[in-house]
């Protein structure tokens, strides 16, 4: 260890963590170019041929060329995902454990009645019942 000083070996940290994170953009670039809706095959092909023979340049180029195109893909794939696991909670949330059809939650049933004693169709002691059969 004494013929390698201690500043070569923070030096030789530096280029590998360096080395590291260039290869998570380069598959970062790779995973982004296959996932572009607005590239065609060849255009994907050019972009990967690229990133692939000259890495380190066809990485420069494909951030400098479609960065921020880049970043508007995750937030918009980022939203997709949320929509759809909303979307999701809100149906698993609505089905009946038994037999997996759908049932009204107990706010829409009490709007229901709510709104059949408004409009005279019930009256307040049928309301009440069905009221206390749904909270109970």
């Amino acid at each position: 260890m004494d013929d390698y000083p201690l500043l070569n070996l923070f030096w030789t940290m530096l280029w590998f963590f360096l080395w590291i994170m260039w290869l998570f953009l380069l598959f970062r670039v790779i995973t982004d170019i296959f996932r572009s809706h607005d590239l065609g095959g060849w255009a994907k092909a050019g972009w990967l041929i690229l990133a692939l023979v000259l890495p380190f340049l066809g990485v420069l180029i494909y951030v400098i060329a479609r960065g921020k195109t880049m970043g508007q893909r995750d937030v918009k794939e980022a939203k997709d995902r949320d929509a759809a696991f909303k979307a999701y909670v809100r149906e698993a949330a609505a089905t009946d454990d038994t037999n997996g059809a759908k049932k009204s939650s107990h706010v829409e049933d009490l709007a229901k009645l709510a709104d059949l004693k408004d409009k005279g169709a019930i009256s307040e002691e049928e309301y009440q019942r069905a009221k206390t059969k749904l909270l109970v």
